[in-house]
């Protein structure tokens, strides 16, 4: 019998404990504590992400036949639906807002890629929100519409890494265009987003700031050419034109030179016209970047599918939040662990090993080796002959 620690244990020695410590000890979150703390509450949620538990009730019922395995999985000595309820409504959720930054920070560190198909010096970010459901009946402070609840979830992807950067709460009733308030840009960095983020006030702070973006322009938009450059009809460039805006209020607000670059797809018979503040980049690149965009979209229907935010613990704003954070701490906890062990498997492919395995004793270095089962042949063995046949 292996004598080894459960593949969950293995898991969470890729978190920084010391400094999930120092966030609890400055939200007091372990205040008035005796035994079930911030670490067990938070190593709970992520075990019930991991095993994609549907509720609370099926996260209890699945451990209860592995009390004895409690304290080596980090649980704590007891746990109960009640106790774990009541963390989630109380506990600040800032604990798990700041100690996910911690991890996200992490693993973009860890999972940076080199061989980036498009050269740029700063890092490329997409920019997008989504919609969770709720029903307002349950969730009566998450107003969206009239008989409808919602928040949204918005989220600055990084490309170069595969992990979210940024991570917003809001209500859903909130405009996409006021999260470019928050955010803080990279100089020499890209900001990947679709029109619903047209602001030019905003978008010239982001050229103040020395940034970049790409995105689409609306039909209305008025621009006055200057000048063009070759278009490179072969490659879909119908035009890439610099010029000024001329709309009474858009040119107030964004007096500089921009850029216009008219693309056609010909894989989706589509025609596109993007705007960016960036002059050097060929037209053909900043296509590419905007189409960088739609890994956003993958990532949140990849965390709908695969990571329990959909159907929530808890009814408060905060256990919603918590919920969200410590989904985002396992799927940063997954992209870590895949890149310390230099394993090849996606990170879905990681996961759904996972949910199957936390309670095995086993190297988790030998559960995500990549064994290519198209190259095994039977054993040729050498079977006697019934006489007779």
């Amino acid at each position: 019998m292996n004598q080894g620690k459960y593949i969950f244990a293995q898991l969470t020695e890729f978190l920084p404990r010391r400094k999930f410590d120092r966030i609890v000890r400055k939200y007091n979150g372990n205040k008035y504590v005796r035994s079930f703390t911030c670490w067990n509450q938070m190593l709970c949620m992520v075990f019930g992400q991991l095993t994609a538990r549907e509720s609370m009730r099926d996260l209890m019922l699945s451990l209860e036949p592995h009390q004895p395995k409690y304290y080596h999985l980090g649980f704590g000595k007891t746990i109960s639906r009640r106790n774990l309820g009541r963390a989630n409504n109380n506990r600040n959720y800032k604990i798990f807002e700041e100690f996910a930054y911690t991890l996200i920070d992490q693993a973009r560190k860890s999972c940076y890629k080199d061989d980036f198909e498009i050269k740029v010096e700063g890092n490329v970010y997409a920019l997008d929100s989504t919609t969770v459901d709720l029903c307002l009946s349950v969730f009566w402070w998450a107003k969206f519409r009239k008989a409808k609840g919602g928040i949204k979830l918005h989220t600055l992807y990084d490309t170069k890494t595969s992990v979210p950067a940024f991570l917003y709460i809001s209500e859903a009733r909130l405009h996409d265009v006021k999260v470019l308030d928050i955010i803080e840009y990279e100089t020499g960095s890209f900001y990947v987003m679709d029109k619903a983020y047209i602001d030019f006030e905003r978008l010239y702070t982001i050229n103040q700031e020395k940034a970049f973006f790409v995105t689409r322009a609306k039909n209305n938009m008025r621009f006055k050419r200057m000048y063009s450059s070759t278009a490179d009809k072969d490659n879909g460039i119908k035009y890439d034109q610099i010029g000024k805006l001329t709309g009474v209020n858009s040119k107030r607000y964004y007096p500089d030179k921009i850029r216009r670059v008219k693309y056609f797809d010909r894989e989706n018979d589509r025609t596109f016209i993007f705007l960016t503040n960036n002059m050097d980049l060929d037209a053909t690149e900043v296509a590419a970047l905007y189409k960088k965009r739609w890994e956003v979209e993958l990532f949140f229907k990849w965390v709908k599918q695969h990571l329990k935010i959909k159907s929530f613990w808890g009814t408060s704003p905060n256990a919603v939040k918590v919920q969200i954070y410590c989904a985002i701490i396992a799927y940063c906890l997954v992209a870590i662990c895949g890149n310390k062990l230099k394993s090849e498997r996606k990170i879905y492919e990681i996961l759904q090993i996972l949910s199957i395995s936390l309670l095995d004793k086993t190297s988790v270095k030998e559960i995500l080796r990549d064994h290519n089962y198209k190259n095994d042949k039977e054993p040729i063995r050498k079977q006697l002959r019934i006489k007779g046949f």
